[in-house]
């Protein structure tokens, strides 16, 4: 496995255990993950939303988030967009999330 895909699967990872404070479901399943992009020297760009605008732990999740990834072994350097539109919605989520907050 190349550096670049070893590194996206490590974040995939650390996004599968990070939680949103509010809710028991982690930030990759809930669908707030847009997109992941690791570049040929090992930057990565992360594009991602929030259940809410004004979720009140943005500042918690978003810095626990960007000191994981920047833990990731081979991340080089680490940009973190995040935005609003398209918004987040319920149709987002896996299955596995949906199920999980009874939305099934």
């Amino acid at each position: 496995m190349n550096d670049v895909l070893r590194i996206e699967t490590d974040i995939v990872k650390v996004l599968r255990n990070t939680y949103d404070p509010e809710i028991p479901v982690n930030v990759y399943d809930l669908g707030l993950i847009y997109e992941i992009n690791v570049d040929d020297n090992c930057n990565v760009y992360l594009k991602m939303t929030l259940t809410a605008p004004n979720c009140p732990m943005a500042d918690e999740l978003l810095n626990d988030i960007t000191v994981s990834i920047k833990d990731v072994k081979g991340v080089n350097d680490f940009k973190l967009d995040l935005v609003f539109d398209p918004p987040w919605d319920k149709d987002m989520m896996t299955e596995e999330a949906k199920l999980e907050l009874g939305f099934l």
